[in-house]
């Protein structure tokens, strides 16, 4: 008669430590998982770490967390509703040889808890803005509590990883150290145009051709410089000296023979690169130093870029 109840459940906690969330926008939906405690406290927003899509912290809410809490309030409001009908219980017996009697016996039966299990996902990220401990599908996203883009901190990851691939075969055979040395300059490239298209992409709807900018592929390290430029009117190679970024586009170059001419010296190499010290048809020389610089030298065109981009 006018008065409302309120009915709590808490959403468990998977044994990992996570709990899942799912995005509210209808065009992405996509499950990722937070770890609670860490983060922003009392976070008055929330984001999608795919989409980047904003709403409020509760909403983002799985079915099945749903299901859930639906399962335990229904037992709880029909608990309720059996306690109140329990006053009007009654028994009237039968009188006399053909008397008739008559009772009212209210009696309860909770339905089963929709329990459920998480999904298990890809990738643990640690926010290095706010410290959300998160995970997801693939590896770049917007944290879920400060939108931050892990773009950057993807990218110094990988360039750590590469340098210690290197240092580990540093005392294997010559052969397994050339394979190796050859690999991290590939990885490096590979690492970079990753980076480059992913921070393209979120910046996309602030260039003067978001279709553009959303595809720009940064394996060829000019061209992008160029396209950079062109969409965004920010050059790549600002932190670099002229020397500098040549000796990046040496590099990519490079890695160009390496994935699709086995490493061998051609005129396009030699036309893009001026290097003096490179022979037609023979074999490219890498050493790890050169590879070692060639990440340092990223980590400052990444660290330009993504200021640049607002990302």
């Amino acid at each position: 008669m006018g008065t409302t109840r309120t009915f709590t459940f808490s959403i468990p906690v998977g044994a990992d430590g996570y709990v899942g969330r799912e995005c509210t926008d209808l065009a992405c939906k996509k499950f990722f998982k937070v770890k609670p405690g860490t983060g922003v406290a009392n976070a008055k927003q929330a984001f999608c770490p795919y989409c980047g899509h904003a709403d409020n912290p509760g909403d983002f809410m799985t079915k099945q967390q749903i299901e859930y809490g639906l399962s335990i309030m229904g037992n709880q409001v029909m608990a309720e509703a059996a306690a109140t009908l329990e006053k009007h219980e009654f028994d009237i017996p039968a009188r006399g040889n053909f008397g008739l009697g008559m009772s009212l016996k209210i009696t309860h039966k909770p339905e089963p808890i929709r329990y459920y299990v998480e999904e298990t996902t890809e990738t643990a990220l640690t926010c290095d803005r706010c410290t959300l401990q998160y995970t997801i599908y693939g590896v770049f996203a917007f944290c879920p509590d400060c939108a931050a883009h892990n773009s950057l901190q993807i990218l110094k990851k990988n360039f750590e990883v590469i340098e210690k691939i290197v240092r580990l075969a540093g005392q294997a055979e010559s052969e397994v150290v050339e394979h190796v040395t050859q690999d991290a300059l590939e990885n490096a490239v590979s690492a970079f145009d990753a980076f480059g298209r992913e921070v393209s992409r979120v910046a996309a709807p602030r260039s003067t051709d978001p279709r553009k900018a959303a595809s720009i592929s940064f394996q060829n390290i000019n061209g992008a410089r160029n396209n950079i430029q062109q969409l965004f009117k920010i050059d790549i190679a600002a932190p670099l000296t002229a020397d500098e970024w040549k000796q990046v586009v040496k590099a990519f170059q490079k890695r160009h023979l390496i994935a699709h001419k086995m490493g061998i010296v051609d005129d396009g190499y030699l036309k893009a690169t001026g290097d003096t010290s490179a022979v037609m048809g023979r074999k490219i020389k890498i050493d790890n130093g050169e590879t070692q610089e060639l990440n340092r030298f990223l980590m400052l065109v990444g660290e330009h870029l993504t200021k640049g981009l607002g990302v």
